[in-house]
């Protein structure tokens, strides 16, 4: 006998939606809203998240943009530090992740997430690691105007020579291009590890990297709450 009333309400709740608000308990019907995929009525919503976001899409995109901006910006000050210095310090890890989840945060107005973590914490690696590049590429051209004295140098200006030739007849500047791009690309990616070939100074750096992704990340958790909606039942 105990079941029938049981399976009476189960009736009466599937008629009328069935939907409650997982912190006051009422029942829901017409719209809802989900606070970390909780179901809740627009009353607790709006009382807990302070203001409902009218389109959380639209702000994850805003906060997706500002971060790739924050990440270009980190990504200059890494590598300036480091041609202005001629040092590799892996503390200004710390400061680009910052610079990434505050970017994040302000596209987002406060608003964060896991996806928002994720997004954070890659353009923070991806901004790290990819400063690299251009500090080799300056390294590079001023060890290449250092070698110009040698061109003073007939048989060497005769062998540059001879390979400016060969390399004009190859016609592939432009392939050239693509594979240099491609392949600075890759090592600027994994340039964190690499350093490993000096253990001590390669792994405060990966510590140090480490550090600056955790900033982002706890940065981007936002408020704690991620409010989507509003849904119909």
């Amino acid at each position: 006998m105990s079941e029938t009333p049981q399976f009476g309400t189960a009736d009466y709740q599937h008629v009328s939606g069935g939907h409650h608000c997982k912190t006051c308990s009422q029942a829901i019907s017409g719209q809802y809203f989900r606070i970390h995929s909780a179901m809740t009525c627009p009353a607790c919503a709006q009382k807990t998240g302070g203001q409902l976001p009218t389109s959380p899409r639209g702000s994850f995109s805003r906060g997706l943009l500002f971060a790739v901006i924050g990440a270009v910006i980190g990504m200059a000050l890494y590598s300036a530090f480091g041609i202005v210095t001629g040092l590799e310090i892996g503390y200004v890890s710390v400061a680009v992740g910052y610079i990434v989840g505050r970017a994040m945060l302000m596209g987002t107005a406060g608003v964060g997430g896991r996806r928002h973590q994720i997004v954070g914490a890659l353009l923070t690696y991806v901004a790290v690691s990819m400063s690299a590049v251009p500090i080799s590429l300056w390294q590079m051209t001023h060890e290449d105007n250092a070698a110009i004295v040698d061109m003073e140098d007939p048989v060497v200006a005769e062998a540059a020579s001879d390979d400016a030739v060969q390399e004009e007849h190859a016609g592939g500047l432009g392939r050239s291009y693509v594979e240099a791009t491609v392949f600075l690309t890759a090592v600027g990616l994994v340039s964190p590890f690499l350093g490993m070939a000096r253990p001590v100074s390669g792994l405060i750096g990966l510590v140090i990297l480490f550090v600056g992704l955790r900033i982002a990340w706890s940065m981007t958790k936002g408020n704690g709450m991620e409010i989507s909606g509003p849904y119909h039942c």
